[in-house]
Formats: C-alpha cells, sequence, structure tokens
C-alpha cells in the first residue's frame, strides 16, 4: 500500500478507536515517526492529511530542514536530546516531547531564553521503569511541575511515554491508564508555564489502546512507511 493509503486507513482506525471510548475523532492528532524516511516520503506523508512530523535524530532533522522537508506541517522532536544538541533543536521544532530530565530541561529553557522565544515541550515518563528507557519516573512527574515557574521560556504542553513493547495487545493498557492518571493529577492543580491539554503516547502496534486512555496524540512509523530497515 501506499504512504497515502497507510495514512487513510490509520485515520479511519483511528476514527473508529475514539468513538469506541465516546471520543470526538477529532481530539487525536496523528503524528508521523519519519525517523529512517528520506524528505520524499514525509512529504507523500504530509500531502496525505497527517498532523505534524516527528523526528528522533538531530542529524535528520537539520538535513530535512534543509531540504525544506516538512512544509505544510509542524514537524516536533520525539527522540532522546543530548544536551549539547539543544541549540540545533530549540526554535527548530514546534514542539519538543521527549524532555527526560531535569538538566535537560534546564539546557530548553536556557537556549529559549537566548533566542527569545518560549518553547513548547512534553515531559518523557519512563512509565515502564525500564533501565534502557531514559525519562522521568512517574512519581517525579508532579514535583518536576511544581518547578515550573523557574523556566519561563519553555511551556510545559502536556506528557509523552513509551510503554514497554508489547507481546499480546492489551499488554500496554495498565501503563495508558497510568499516564491518564497522571495527567489528572496534573490539570486538579495550576501551575506556571503547563498547559497539559497534549498527552502523546501510542504508537503503530497500541494506538486504539491508547486513545482509549486519553491519548490525543499517536506517534505512527512503521504502519505508514513500512518497516525500516536499519545499518548493522
Amino acid at each position: 500500500m501506499s504512504i497515502a493509503e497507510n495514512v487513510s486507513r490509520i485515520r479511519e482506525e483511528i476514527n473508529q478507536a475514539a468513538l469506541a471510548a465516546g471520543r470526538n475523532p477529532e481530539e487525536i492528532q496523528l503524528c508521523a515517526a519519519t525517523k529512517m524516511n528520506d524528505a520524499d516520503a514525509v512529504r507523500q506523508a504530509i500531502a496525505a492529511g497527517v498532523d505534524c512530523c516527528g523526528e528522533n535524530r538531530v542529524q535528520e532533522l537539520t538535513a530535512k530542514l534543509q531540504e525544506d522537508a516538512y512544509r505544510g506541517a509542524p514537524v516536533h522532536f520525539i527522540g532522546h536530546l543530548q544536551t549539547n544538541k539543544v541549540r540545533q533543536v530549540v526554535g527548530k521544532v514546534a514542539l519538543i516531547q521527549s524532555v527526560d530530565s531535569e538538566r535537560l530541561l534546564r539546557a530548553i529553557n536556557a537556549e529559549a531564553a537566548k533566542q527569545g522565544i518560549i518553547q513548547d515541550i512534553l515531559l518523557e515518563v519512563n512509565i515502564g521503569q525500564e533501565e534502557s528507557k531514559t525519562g522521568f519516573r512517574a512519581e517525579e512527574i508532579l514535583p518536576m511541575v511544581e518547578k515550573s515557574g523557574e523556566f519561563s521560556n519553555v511551556c510545559i504542553k502536556g506528557l509523552m511515554a513509551i510503554p514497554p513493547i508489547s507481546q499480546n495487545k492489551g499488554d500496554n493498557v495498565k501503563f495508558f491508564q497510568k499516564m491518564s492518571d497522571l495527567c489528572v493529577d496534573i490539570r486538579r492543580k495550576k501551575y506556571d508555564n503547563v498547559t497539559v491539554d497534549c498527552l502523546s503516547m501510542g504508537m503503530s502496534d497500541d494506538f486504539a489502546d491508547a486513545i482509549g486512555w486519553g491519548s490525543t496524540m499517536v506517534r505512527i512509523g512503521t504502519a505508514i512507511f513500512g518497516a525500516r530497515h536499519y545499518m548493522p
């Protein structure tokens, strides 16, 4: 199937999952995870109507920006971001979804201050407590959000998570439920520079379950572009 056909199919599946959960399908954004896909593939996904593109690697982001690959859709950064590469991302993307530490948050805030902008971000939660992944622990999120007033050049728009790889359908529901509960806890209070209107969770294999637990953005790569071919 073509990229356009895949996007159309995924849109229909998003609609069905939203309606099954009693939600408005228009509440859910489709983020095309464009890692290891070239500028032409990105352009096809945008032409097919994805809401935004998500890039995992700074080098790829920079190259595709130079090729004007993202024209017509916002680009987000969704991969692990090293503090020494913050200046290559801040101000270049609409949203940094993968803010996984206070150190990184402070670096982003400092760079945004230098540029005189407000950078929108999401806090990444290591909801499965996996040693191989970065991110805040669930219990660290509220204390981190309470410090939001210290970061006047960022706006915390919500949370992002990458649950463990699921072996069976429904395996990740418990993690999606925990993420939903975290958002509810944050919304009960009012913090400076915090809106929490975005919950980014759900990928090609589990996005229907994520939508059932309040995801407002699903990040889809393989189901749009096909399997990635990694270099050895």
